[in-house]
């Protein structure tokens, strides 16, 4: 059988599991998001298709077709062929997990754990972000620029929620579901009340790190009866953002640092690693008995226990977290106006514009290069239309969170 014919017959197949799983609400769900998002790397499997011609292939000959399709699908939308060669059966897809790279190892968004794994070292990944002012909501989009249909990949989306004392921004899978009880909920990013400092908040513990797991009352607190067992259940603040209050008024860009809490200063030293998580929590494959927590007839549940959520991973090394400050902008005599090289992927002046470098001590040996590289960049190229670049040691998520902060009004830092 040549390589087009295999191809096409995994696109054949899954159609058939679009068929299938119309037959079910939970198939529905899973069809709904496959649709929406970078599809996902865990899902519900019928047991026709467990048994079906493709699970019973040699192993040498299943490694040798998922390495093929992998290496020639490199791009959106061409790459959902490597997804849908894990929705086959399980030893399909536990074979794809092991073929595929994270996004620091070959630079590509396969599957959703994959926005939550740092992005490349040499080159960033480039994104763009959708504004709709009419429902608050902002959508992250995988590429350059806006494509004239309607194809580009969905990445995130997020609902700014504002309240009496705070703004919420909500981080969602896709873009029609923000609740978080939903399985598609990925974390928050939270402002106090005049908008100069933020908290990014993930669903789920990051990988040996210190994160400080969230006690507020809106972070914890769910009717027992809204809460899937299958559900990451918790928040836990993974990083700190600070705009400096501008007491004078006087005219100039935002100055903002963020402090990553769940990513150590040693990320960026020679021979560093960021924490890469693996899989999210409970997987959606995966047997699972709700809590006693759960059973419980109390009609509220304080689901942020650790008989839910775990505990903590120690914190590695010395701790010191990575201190991300904006790139000092030069003055432009013959436009009158603060510039930054933002190498043509941001075309309007914005007071949103910026580019985020590593604030680091000489203690930590951190090399020049390192130090002048930019991890995030973020700009205006139209109306309601912003684009996001980010690079190792920041994952889609972060980067995402960071850049939702600049939407914020801010009328003490202006």
């Amino acid at each position: 059988m040549s390589f087009k014919s295999i191809v096409r017959e995994l696109k054949e197949m899954k159609d058939g599991i679009g068929n299938i799983s119309r037959r079910g609400v939970e198939g529905k769900h899973w069809r709904r998001r496959t649709r929406s998002y970078i599809a996902p790397d865990q899902g519900p499997l019928s047991g026709a298709l467990q048994q079906g011609q493709w699970a019973n292939l040699p192993p040498e000959l299943l490694l040798d077709i998922i390495q093929r399709v992998e290496e020639s699908e490199t791009s959106w939308p061409a790459r959902n062929v490597v997804v849908f060669c894990a929705s086959v059966c399980k030893s399909w897809r536990e074979i794809t997990k092991e073929i595929v790279k994270t996004p620091e190892e070959c630079g590509r968004l396969t599957f959703p754990i994959s926005l939550k794994q740092p992005g490349p070292r040499d080159s960033p990944i480039q994104c763009f972000i959708r504004r709709d002012r009419a429902t608050s909501t902002f959508l992250l989009y995988f590429g350059l620029t806006p494509s004239e249909g309607s194809s580009d990949k969905l990445l995130l989306a997020a609902r700014r929620i504002r309240r009496p004392t705070s703004t919420d921004f909500v981080i969602s899978l896709v873009a029609d579901d923000f609740s978080r009880a939903s399985s598609t909920y990925v974390g928050k990013l939270r402002s106090n009340f005049l908008g100069t400092k933020f908290t990014i908040y993930d669903s789920q513990p990051p990988y040996d790190t210190g994160a400080v797991q969230s006690n507020s009352r809106s972070s914890r607190r769910f009717h027992s009866k809204q809460v899937s067992p299958r559900v990451p259940a918790c928040n836990y603040s993974v990083a700190t953002i600070s705009y400096e209050l501008n007491v004078l008024r006087t005219r100039g860009p935002r100055r903002m640092q963020c402090a990553m809490h769940s990513i150590p200063i040693s990320s960026i030293q020679e021979g560093g690693t960021a924490p890469t998580p693996t899989s999210f929590p409970q997987s959606f494959d995966e047997q699972f008995s709700p809590s006693p927590a759960l059973r419980k007839k109390d009609p509220v549940t304080d689901i942020c226990s650790t008989s839910l959520s775990g505990p903590l991973a120690p914190v590695q090394g010395s701790g010191d977290p990575l201190i991300l400050k904006n790139k000092a902008p030069r003055w432009h005599e013959h436009l009158q106006c603060w510039c930054l090289n933002f190498r043509g992927r941001v075309t309007v002046a914005s007071v949103k514009n910026f580019q985020l470098v590593a604030s680091v001590e000489p203690t930590h040996n951190v090399s020049p290069v390192e130090q002048d590289k930019v991890i995030l960049q973020f700009g205006k190229i139209g109306k309601d239309i912003f684009t996001m670049d980010y690079r190792y040691p920041l994952s889609a998520f972060h980067a995402f969170a960071i850049c939702l902060s600049s939407f914020d009004t801010k009328p003490a830092c202006e």
